[in-house]
């Protein structure tokens, strides 16, 4: 009987060390942050009008939905009587279903997209200690926005990477702007789009538009190193990378904390 009783404590503590050996050797614990996809639950109400899925948006992502109605669609505001009822409205035309549907497809899994940006805002939180980890969640517009940076959080605006051959972008964009709407170009957009809120272009540079565009290159030419890829380019970037080759004492934080952008734009 004592025989049987040992041979049970063993088999339970060997379980429980496989149980815990696989949470935690899980390479999904090591992730700095996950997407929220505040898209799925909008898609429920905006494709069945379920009043739970309403709910949900209203009390479980009260900023989203808030920013979503009238900072990204700009139908209105959250508390007016009938918004709802507008908000539904909305997206019952054909082309904005369509988009419901391809979205769901697409990014039924976003794992990867996690891990890209989780990689990304951890390096990025290396060069700037003080920085804090943004809360990212997707949403679907209606063509007009990307990235949505409010508040400490970035809203990623699905339906503006669905891929260069997503045939209702042929009517409304140029190839040019195209071949930035796909998936490869998240990670760099969110990185990109949250250093410039950290550091917005300045009154001064705001009035000049070759300080303007130096700001902004400098801003791209930063996300370059953090996705480690060479995603941006152009004339204000490649002034960015000789100024830096030429001065290497220079820190990323110490490039974006500095008004140096009519210095930077001699080289």
């Amino acid at each position: 009987m004592h025989r049987i009783y040992y041979i049970l404590l063993i088999v339970l503590f060997t379980c429980v060390g496989c149980e815990w050996k696989m949470k935690w050797g899980d390479s999904d614990t090591d992730l700095l942050l996950r997407v929220e996809r505040y898209d799925k639950v909008e898609t429920k109400y905006l494709t069945t009008g379920d009043f739970s899925a309403l709910q949900q948006m209203n009390t479980g992502y009260p900023m989203q939905t808030c920013t979503l109605i009238e900072d990204v669609l700009r139908i209105g505001y959250v508390n007016e009587p009938q918004i709802n009822a507008r908000f539904l409205n909305y997206y019952q035309d054909s082309t904005l279903q369509g988009v419901l549907g391809e979205v769901g497809e697409q990014y039924a899994d976003m794992t990867d997209i996690d891990k890209d940006l989780s990689d990304a805002f951890g390096r990025l939180k290396s060069i700037l200690p003080d920085m804090k980890i943004p809360l990212i969640y997707t949403q679907i517009g209606a063509f007009d926005q990307s990235i949505v940076v409010n508040n400490g959080m970035i809203g990623i605006c699905l339906d503006k990477y669905l891929g260069t051959k997503y045939p209702v972008y042929y009517k409304y964009y140029p190839e040019s702007q195209r071949k930035h709407m796909v998936r490869s170009m998240i990670v760099p957009d969110c990185v990109m789009f949250y250093v410039l809120s950290l550091f917005p272009v300045s009154p001064e540079e705001d009035t000049s538009h070759a300080l303007h565009d130096m700001h902004i290159g400098k801003i791209q030419w930063v996300t370059n190193k953090i996705v480690r890829r060479n995603v941006f380019g152009g004339k204000c970037v490649s002034k960015v990378e000789k100024y830096m080759h030429k001065n290497r004492q220079v820190t990323l934080e110490q490039l974006l904390r500095h008004d140096n952008c009519a210095y930077i734009s001699t080289y």
